[in-house]
């Protein structure tokens, strides 16, 4: 793509992603002391000294000829939250600024699983945040999980996405699971020792989710599995497969819950899919031919699978919208740098009332859809009878309000945006599949719909 040169100063190299964007200046603030804590029992182990992270974006941070640029207080993140609260959303801050976004476009780019990265997530607590601690996990509300997905999703929105699938299938066998299920595979998913995968959409069943046809036939202690699985996150990577799988008659009655372990003989995986984001994460087809499973790993019983799938997407669609929820307001904030540095007709571009209104109405919708999202979260903690649906009100505003939040701040960047040296076309393309995944916005609104008009 060949265009004229601008005119005017260009925008700030603080925009762009990977190495070449800088980090967050510490040398005002005195060094974490105490190591790094993890976030154990419901409480988060305070770092002496850190930096109060939940009051500025660290991962983004702007800077400008006048000094740090501080978070408006109208889209605070923190506004709001407990003091508790604050110190988790400040452990996964800073975090996401140290750890994952200087290694955002190099993931994107070169498609690396960062598993390092993520196990150095779970030290922290991050690898089953909402599990029960007896077995390894944090044992913290869906709020609390929330306020740290959001808050990861700014350092790199696909590596947090994944992580939360992932505290999706331990919360699973954690919740359905019985005791030996629970301490065979929960306390090294939590450690992310082990890395999990949902094993829900097929070939013919995505939105459609009860007329899957993936068969298990008991035969003795064992069920044999054949079918596939299709846009598996983790697929081939993940040590661990939460597979929904067809018992007994069409219908969703007739599905159970399997857990498979990798290297189990007839379970293989298809070919490395090519995506438009989401590229830290591999994706691929899961495929069953014969495989032989003990019953001992099915979770709950026979028919259960269908409900123990839904039950998890609620949790799922509440942490999907968190993860847009962190790209949408890292790029509210590179939109804001971006109109106070750029120069064009002899005048900042923050000077336009029109880019003035539409950073307004950006700010506004951010704010709108992290209360929304952080109530349907308190309702799914407390087993409100609406809860689901308040999931999939939030699920659907949240991750197309931000959505659009990320791309209009790409429209604003004008051509510079439409570069990938630059962060904010990479929050587009993560978070563009948030629209679809964990139940697509167009179920979302039938969700709603059918919930207003059969009372």
């Amino acid at each position: 793509m060949r265009t004229a040169e601008p005119a005017g100063s260009p925008p700030s190299r603080n925009q762009r992603a990977g190495g070449r964007r800088r980090g967050p200046d510490y040398s005002s603030q005195p060094a974490p002391e105490g190591g790094r804590g993890a976030l154990r029992g419901g409480r988060a182990m305070a770092w002496c000294g850190a930096p109060r992270a939940a009051r500025r974006l660290l991962p983004l941070l702007p800077r400008c000829a006048a000094g740090r640029r501080r978070i408006a207080s109208c889209i605070d993140p923190s506004a709001g939250l407990t003091e508790e609260q604050k110190e988790f959303q400040s452990v996964a801050l800073d975090f996401a600024a140290k750890e994952m976004a200087p290694h955002m476009a190099e993931w994107d780019e070169k498609e690396i699983f960062p598993v390092d990265t993520m196990r150095k997530a779970a030290q922290l607590g991050f690898g089953g945040i909402y599990v029960k601690p007896d077995v390894g996990g944090s044992g913290l509300s869906r709020l609390d999980t929330s306020i740290i997905f959001e808050a990861l999703s700014t350092g790199c929105t696909s590596t947090t996405a994944y992580m939360s699938i992932h505290n999706m299938c331990v919360w699973m066998i954690d919740t359905f699971g019985n005791e030996e299920q629970r301490r065979r595979f929960c306390p090294s998913l939590c450690s992310m020792e082990q890395f999990a995968s949902y094993c829900l959409t097929e070939p013919g069943s995505g939105s459609d989710a009860a007329s899957l046809l993936t068969s298990a036939r008991r035969k003795g202690d064992t069920y044999v599995l054949n079918g596939s699985k299709a846009f598996i996150s983790g697929g081939g990577d993940a040590d661990v497969y939460v597979v929904m799988c067809r018992t007994g008659g069409p219908g969703p009655k007739g599905i159970s819950c399997l857990v498979l372990e990798k290297g189990t003989p007839g379970l293989s995986f298809g070919k490395k899919e090519r995506k438009v984001g989401w590229n830290s994460q591999p994706t691929r087809a899961v495929i069953f031919e014969d495989c032989v499973v003990p019953v001992s790993n099915r979770l709950g019983a026979e028919g259960q699978g269908f409900s123990i799938a839904m039950k998890g997407l609620n949790g799922g669609r509440i942490n999907i919208a968190s993860c847009s929820l962190g790209a949408a307001h890292a790029s509210v904030l590179l939109a804001q740098e971006h109109l106070t540095v750029r120069k064009q007709f002899g005048e900042p571009l923050a000077n336009n009332q029109y880019l003035q209104f539409r950073l307004a109405e950006m700010a506004t919708r951010l704010v709108a859809a992290r209360l929304m999202v952080r109530n349907a979260a308190r309702a799914l903690q407390e087993e409100l009878g609406d809860a689901p649906v308040l999931c999939s009100m939030a699920k659907l505003f949240a991750t197309d309000a931000c959505f659009e939040i990320c791309n209009q701040a790409l429209q604003m960047h004008g051509g510079y945006g439409y570069l990938k040296d630059y962060a904010v076309q990479q929050f587009v393309r993560d978070v563009r599949v948030h629209q679809i995944l964990e139940g697509t916005n167009e179920v979302m609104r039938m969700i709603v719909a059918r919930s207003l008009l059969q009372g």
